[in-house]
């Protein structure tokens, strides 16, 4: 039974929750973590971690995608970033690292994004970045925005792209244009022969409609980090983290049940800052986290400690700022298997989600999204 509270004289709104709002709760089993297993698999691609970058240019270069997906996750290129529009990727990158280290405020940081991100699209440039990725061994995905996916695609996969997200702050199964036609998902995805991941979406009915285009997976948020994203000082809109990644999860229950057996996988983005809201997400129901702000604070980061999502980009409606990522030195692998000496679960994180798993008894991720949850009176 949904949870309404009466907010004025005839309407009412739904009581929903994020990940510090609820607890997991401990089972009558433990188990040791090195029998743990935080593997999953999209399609026919596996993966050690349950680690899906935020596809922003602060913490993913062709470099950085490579590490990730060598240390068990799968790094994405936004294929409409600086890699993409100029030769000199880092040296575009330079310019707002020194901008950001004169003091400068959001607006000016924002004003430079728009203004590198101004360039247009090089197709050359883009092939040469994937094709790094690719000849590295490593599992290649790029993101593209609704707007452009018809436009992207066939340079991405001539490239070697082997997952395509197709991801905005809103991403619904049709895309209506003014003067374009409008791009259907369901269409789009079935003349495509790579999985295809979607988002983000957070609630159950848009959910469901992105399933039955074919996604293979569905992105559920819009990377919402404190003091960077601001979608919903700007938009209005948002749903706490927790209630939308399970309203996702029961729409796959649904469909799996619809189809016969199609399973469609649970990506959250955003509301993480920790390893225990990793392990919460996992708990809600998804199969994998976008992460984004907590690399940034990595040494092979970009963004050189600096954090931003692709909607900072946006030319007339940003809806992310350039802030400071965590405060703190270290390097990637640290970050994601450790050993770790910091006590508030931002180092390790992947170490946490095991030994979360091991302390209440699950052995693998799937069985972990079936634990008991507590709210936070």
């Amino acid at each position: 039974m949904r949870d309404l509270v009466e907010i004025g004289m005839g309407r009412t709104a739904r009581r929903a929750y994020d990940f510090d709002d609820i607890d997991i709760v401990p089972s009558r089993r433990t188990r040791s973590s090195k029998v743990v297993s935080t593997a999953w698999q999209i399609d026919a691609y596996r993966f050690d971690l349950p680690l899906v970058t935020h596809p922003t240019d602060a913490v993913v270069s062709p470099d950085t995608a490579v590490s990730i997906g060598r240390l068990g996750g799968l790094g994405v290129l936004n294929a409409e970033g600086l890699w993409a529009r100029h030769a000199d990727a880092e040296q575009a990158l330079a310019r707002v690292v020194d901008l950001a280290r004169k003091g400068a405020d959001w607006a000016e940081l924002g004003a430079l994004l728009q203004e590198l991100h101004a360039a247009p699209i090089q197709p050359e440039l883009l092939t040469e970045a994937i094709r790094t990725v690719r000849d590295s061994g490593v599992t290649v995905a790029a993101r593209v925005s609704p707007q452009h996916a018809a436009e992207l695609t066939p340079i991405l996969l001539s490239a070697g792209v082997e997952v395509l997200m197709v991801q905005g702050t809103i991403v619904s199964a049709e895309h209506v244009a003014r003067d374009d036609d409008p791009l259907n998902l369901k269409e789009f995805i079935s003349n495509l022969d790579v999985p295809v991941i979607a988002g983000g979406v957070s609630d159950y009915r848009t959910a469901m409609h992105l399933m039955r285009t074919g996604a293979a997976g569905v992105i559920v948020g819009h990377g919402h980090t404190p003091g960077v994203t601001s979608t919903d000082r700007v938009l209005g809109i948002g749903v706490p983290m927790a209630t939308a990644v399970i309203d996702a999860a029961a729409a796959r229950r649904d469909y799996l049940d619809e189809t016969g057996g199609r399973y469609v996988h649970v990506l959250a983005d955003g509301g993480m800052t920790c390893s225990g809201d990793i392990a919460k997400a996992i708990a809600c129901g998804a199969d994998a986290v976008l992460l984004g702000a907590p690399l940034a604070a990595t040494r092979e980061a970009p963004g050189k400690g600096l954090y931003w999502t692709a909607a900072a980009a946006h030319p007339s409606l940003p809806r992310s700022r350039v802030a400071p990522g965590p405060n703190r030195d270290v390097d990637l692998k640290t970050l994601l298997h450790g050993p770790s000496s910091d006590p508030e679960g931002v180092v390790n994180l992947f170490g946490a989600l095991r030994r979360a798993m091991a302390k209440t008894g699950y052995s693998d991720l799937k069985e972990f999204q079936k634990v008991e949850l507590t709210v936070r009176a």
